[in-house]
Order: structure tokens, then C-alpha cells, then sequence
């Protein structure tokens, strides 16, 4: 039986998680702000939470109603086969959230559906007490324009938390964001990629997951794995198939930081990730820095200065990469940073520029173009 799943995606990145989707060979459905939805059956469930880079997390639609009153919510919510899903001593918990819907109050919407779903798993279950010991569904109810949308989590932590990287610097960028703009940046494999501002690593990282062809959620659990519909071979297939596929290619990355600190946890991050060979790390302050190659694709998450002082050093980082890029025709070079002087101080008007969000801070995505490398 076919059921109707959503991709989460972060505002501006809704694109670059549809084309993951398609190619991991999921019939799309639809496509709105914030989400991809795609059709499958249980064995979907493994599959898009091992393989999928670029997306937040992977949710099962139970239903879709409208409601205009807690009534229509409560009755149209116990019409769901919350039976078929959620065991006997299954953990479920109840969030919310609401736009531009008459139901506004989120914790009376989250305590109606958390008493719906109770009242129809008691029809089942013939008892009135729920331990709640055992398997997770995460139940989220989202009203917008009076539309409800009743959806279970099948991640648990976000696909973001792949695993490798316990220790950070700074603020570093999410696994999922570093992804997508790799991918927005149409890097191959057998280019060479460049991150002169790496911190922990993780852009460069993500690049030789990508080039190694290493399912992003191979080394992490999730919160379907003890759902009973989703068994414990349709992982076990799961997992094998993803090995499987693993290349052993070594693709041309580098990456730098003036912070020594910084390149030790960014190689301890790229061992645990099972890429330590494929990413060339130095310490190096970027005013002293080389391109690594005549032609290539550099990709980078400079520091963020939020007071006077750090703006004023983030400009100074902006020109020394100025300097490292000027006149390199054929290099490409991909910026993310929330100062909206970067152009000016970088030199260079962007060829495209992409709204994205990192986390809560609002960034743009300058891409300047380079030549098309020979062959």
C-alpha cells in the first residue's frame, strides 16, 4: 500500500531536496514551501532517511481535513487509523503549530489530537491505560488556512546530526545546509573543491560523502527502526544495499583554517565520517593562502560577525579572499554569509545570488561563475 510521505526542507532549498528525492526514485506528488511529498510504502521510510542530504527530516502523512472547530478536529482526527500504526506501548507525543487558522491555540490542538488519537487506539487496544514504553511516533498536527495536516516523524533526531561530529567550533554550518550548497553548486566528483574557511570541516566533508557515494544516515539511528512496519530487515537490506554502493574513489578536496584547533577537529571529524584520505586539511591564515589547483570550485561558510569589531574583521576575511580568487577565470566560487555589503567589499558582482536560511540567521548564496574547465 502507497503512502504519502513529506521531505522537510529549509526555506530556499526546496528544489535541491525535490531533485534528491527523484533520483532516489520516489514518485513526487507535490511541492510547497517547506516541503517535498513523494509516494512509497513502508520500505520508503529506510531508504530516504539513509540517502537523503539536503532535507531536515522525513515525516509519514497520517491525514489531511479540514477543521474549523476542536469538534471537527477531535472527530476527524479519531477517523485516522492511528490503529494501524501506533502499538500498544507506543510513545506518542503531540506537537503543533498553526497559521492563519481559526484553530490558533496550538496546546488545545495538541491535547484535542492527543486525546483523538487515545480514544482510538482504547476501540483496539480494549484498555484504558497507555505505558507509552515503547516505540516512538512523534505526531505533529499543522493547520494552515484552516487545513489540517496530521503527519508522524520517522527521523527522531534531524538528518542534520549525522554522527561524525561530536565537537565543533564557533557556530558551525548544519551537515544538511553544507550539503546543499554543494549541490546547488553543481560540483562533480572528479573537480577539485576548496574550503579556505573550513572551521570543523563539514563542507568539505559533505563533499567526500558525496564523491564516495556514502548514504549520509549510514552510521546513525532512527526513530522508525522500532516501528513493527518498518522490520528490522527492511533496514538490515537497507544498510547492506548503502554499503554496497560506497566508491572508493579519492576525490581532490581541500580544505584550510587559520585556527589549529579548528583543522584538529575537522580531521577527527572527516575520520569519523570514514573520508579521513579523501580530504587534504592545513592550517593556514587565508591571507597566506593558495589556490590548490589551476582551476576548481571553491565553497565556503566565512565567520559571521554579528558586533562592530567582528564585522570588521568578517570584511577583512572578504578581501583576503578577493585577493585569493581575482582574476582565477576558472574558478568558480560560492559564498554564504548574511552581510549584505559582500559584494562591494568582495569586489565582484555575483553571477546569482539564493536567499537561504542558516538556521535562524538569514544568508545569501553569491555564486560567481568560472569558465567551463577543459577537459
Amino acid at each position: 500500500m502507497p503512502y504519502t510521505f513529506i521531505a522537510t526542507a529549509a526555506f530556499g532549498l526546496e528544489a535541491t531536496v525535490k531533485r534528491e528525492v527523484a533520483r532516489l526514485g520516489f514518485p513526487i506528488t507535490a511541492a510547497s514551501d517547506g516541503r517535498i511529498e513523494f509516494k512509497g510504502g513502508f520500505d520508503a521510510i529506510p531508504k530516504a532517511n539513509l540517502w537523503l542530504r539536503a532535507a531536515d527530516r522525513v515525516q509519514l502523512i497520517a491525514g489531511e481535513f479540514e477543521a474549523f472547530t476542536f469538534d471537527e478536529l477531535f472527530e476527524r482526527t479519531k477517523a485516522l487509523p492511528w490503529d494501524d500504526l501506533i502499538t500498544r506501548d507506543g510513545k506518542f507525543t503531540v506537537v503543533g503549530k498553526s497559521v492563519k487558522s481559526k484553530l490558533f491555540s496550538i496546546s488545545d490542538c495538541q491535547a484535542i489530537v492527543k486525546k483523538a488519537v487515545v480514544e482510538k487506539l482504547k476501540l483496539k487496544y480494549r484498555q484504558d491505560f497507555f505505558p507509552e514504553t515503547g516505540a516512538e511516533f512523534k505526531i505533529q498536527v499543522a493547520l494552515l488556512r484552516d487545513r489540517a495536516t496530521l503527519t508522524v516523524d520517522t527521523t527522531g533526531v534531524g538528518l542534520h546530526r549525522r554522527g561524525y561530529r561530536p565537537s565543533t567550533t564557533g557556530a558551525p554550518i548544519k551537515e544538511t545546509m553544507a550539503a546543499s550548497l554543494i549541490e546547488l553548486s553543481y560540483w562533480k566528483k572528479d573537480r577539485v573543491l576548496f574550503d579556505p574557511l573550513c572551521g570543523s570541516g563539514t563542507i568539505a566533508i559533505e563533499a567526500a560523502l558525496m564523491a564516495r557515494n556514502i548514504a549520509p544516515g549510514l552510521t546513525r539511528r532512527f526513530a522508525s527502526e522500532r516501528w513493527p512496519q518498518v522490520s528490522e530487515k527492511l533496514w538490515r537490506e537497507a544498510r547492506e544495499e548503502a554499503r554496497e554502493a560506497v566508491s572508493s574513489i579519492k576525490p581532490l578536496i581541500y580544505a584550510s583554517d587559520i585556527d589549529p584547533e579548528s583543522i584538529r577537529l575537522a580531521r577527527q571529524n572527516a575520520a569519523n565520517a570514514g573520508v579521513a584520505d579523501c580530504v587534504d586539511f592545513t592550517a593556514r591564515d587565508i591571507g597566506a593562502q593558495v589556490l590548490p589547483a589551476e582551476s576548481g570550485v571553491l565553497i565556503t561558510n566565512p565567520p559571521y560577525g554579528e558586533r562592530v569589531g567582528e564585522k570588521s574583521e568578517s570584511r577583512e576575511v572578504f578581501k583576503a579572499l578577493s585577493a585569493l580568487t581575482k582574476n582565477k577565470k576558472s574558478w568558480s566560487v560560492y559564498v554564504i554569509t548574511p552581510d549584505e555589503d559582500f559584494e562591494r567589499v568582495y569586489g565582484r558582482k555575483a553571477d546569482a545570488k539564493r536567499k537561504l536560511f542558516n538556521g535562524p540567521i538569514k544568508t545569501d548564496y553569491y555564486q560567481f561563475y568560472g569558465e567551463k574547465p577543459k577537459n
